[in-house]
């Protein structure tokens, strides 16, 4: 804990916290008598129905303030920093890290490698356990905390020191199984880097990981990024068609096999990969409930299942719906998603022959075109490649290619910085189906 404790920067309207009185510039000191390290002994010690809660005025008073609550309520205070302590910063040297393959001169927090398992909890960040301390093994047993999300990329421990390059990166997967051991629940990644943790390697890590089903649900299997800023770093070659298919093919044949025996698909391929290799997306019973869809699981899958249900309640509501059912658009995406929002475009178009949208896929000059995701676009390609291109009324982007929270893309051009260069009125779509389809087929009343 910090000497003096926890600066409070918000109150939830309505909460325990404004009713006792607690205020933006108080200092949370302890509850029930305990110094509150982060938000997991924060968020521990105030399960209870009865807890008590010590804070400090800036004058220096302190009030002690018991509380009655209901069991899990939240005190709806708002901390400065949400994991209420300084993030750790990873200490390996991964020959396949993005934020080494990103040029020179972007926003310094853009360039910060955390290995945090604390944000795995928090924000589904996926850790590779060569940060985490005995310490830290305890306290996620003990509070129960799950699921933790695993960067694993093999389990062959000396390939995992090499693709890491940390000596103890092999001897940190026997974290594993003390979280197996206690039953917390978790996920998987790996990221496949050709000629490295391929082909046999991969076979092995699959087998050895779904040994530790139940309590690993899933893993996840992505093809390494590779930007076009990869001078002095580890040579690695892209994956092609082919190299897709036999991916896909390993992946398949586990799929086939586990799924009688756990009820679980348990590896994903990414989209990517269905996509490279030109071939179908699966159902949507295979991805096991979308546990991967941060990684890019199933993301392109449930966007068009979300598609066809908002469709069919466009159908249910008729004619009389109160929506804007003519006007000109625009959207962009990034090429590898592009065939699926065009079919979604169009499907909208036959609908509704007065609505016209122009899909422009964004081709990624910034970080190099083998860089086709759509979250890894820049404003200034956007900028680039739609001028002169007819943009109608308004110009949607996505919401993946914003910072989160912000109006800011990872180049720092804004939103309004696209609309005012481009002179179009510019907003924001979800990347759910439901909001695809509402922000071109408008409610009268506002999107």
């Amino acid at each position: 804990m910090k000497a003096n404790g926890h600066r409070i920067a918000g109150i939830n309207p309505g909460s325990i916290a404004q009713e006792m009185g607690i205020e933006v510039g108080d200092r949370l000191l302890e509850i029930n008598g305990e110094p509150v390290e982060d938000v997991f002994d924060y968020q521990y010690l105030t399960e209870e129905e009865y807890i008590e809660v010590l804070i400090a005025k800036p004058s220096g008073e302190e009030w002690l303030l018991e509380i009655d609550k209901e069991y899990d309520e939240d005190l709806g205070v708002v901390f400065e920093n949400g994991l209420m302590d300084e993030y750790r910063s990873c200490s390996n040297k991964c020959i396949f890290c993005f934020i080494d393959q990103m040029p020179k001169g972007m926003r310094e927090t853009l360039y910060f490698k955390d290995d945090d398992s604390r944000l795995s909890f928090l924000q589904g960040n996926y850790v590779t356990l060569t940060n985490m301390s005995e310490r830290d093994v305890e306290r996620i047993i003990k509070y129960r905390l799950s699921p933790i999300n695993i960067s694993f990329q093999t389990t062959n421990p000396q390939l995992r020191c090499r693709m890491l390059n940390n000596r103890f990166a092999g001897e940190a997967l026997k974290k594993v199984d003390r979280f197996y051991e206690a039953g917390i629940e978790m996920n998987g990644q790996i990221v496949l880097c050709k000629g490295f943790n391929d082909g046999e390697e991969l076979d092995r890590s699959i087998r050895d990981l779904s040994a530790y089903l139940p309590h690993l649900r899933s893993v996840s299997v992505v093809p390494v990024g590779l930007s076009k800023y990869r001078e002095g770093l580890e040579p690695l070659e892209p994956f092609d068609r082919e190299d897709a298919k036999k991916v896909l093919g390993q992946i398949h044949r586990w799929q086939e096999k586990l799924y009688p025996e756990c009820g679980l698909h348990f590896v994903h391929a990414s989209d990517e990969w269905y996509i490279l290799a030109e071939e179908e997306l699966p159902p949507e019973e295979n991805y096991d409930g979308y546990l991967q869809l941060e990684n890019g699981v199933g993301m392109l899958r449930l966007m068009m299942e979300e598609f066809e249900e908002a469709m069919r309640g466009l159908e249910e509501e008729g004619e009389g719906g109160g929506r804007i059912t003519q006007g000109e658009y625009s959207s962009v995406t990034g090429q590898i998603s592009y065939p699926y929002i065009k079919r979604m475009a169009d499907r909208i178009m036959k609908r509704f022959p007065d609505i016209r949208i122009h899909v422009y896929p964004i081709r990624n000059d910034f970080f190099g075109e083998r860089i086709t995701v759509t979250g890894l676009l820049t404003g200034q390609d956007i900028l680039a490649q739609l001028k002169g291109k007819v943009l109608g009324e308004i110009l949607y982007l996505p919401e993946n290619v914003l910072r989160s929270g912000e109006r800011v893309l990872l180049d720092d051009v804004t939103v309004e910085d696209i609309s005012g260069t481009l002179q179009v009125r510019t907003d924001i779509v979800k990347s759910s189906g439901y909001d695809f389809v509402n922000a071109f087929v408008r409610k009268k009343d506002g999107y």
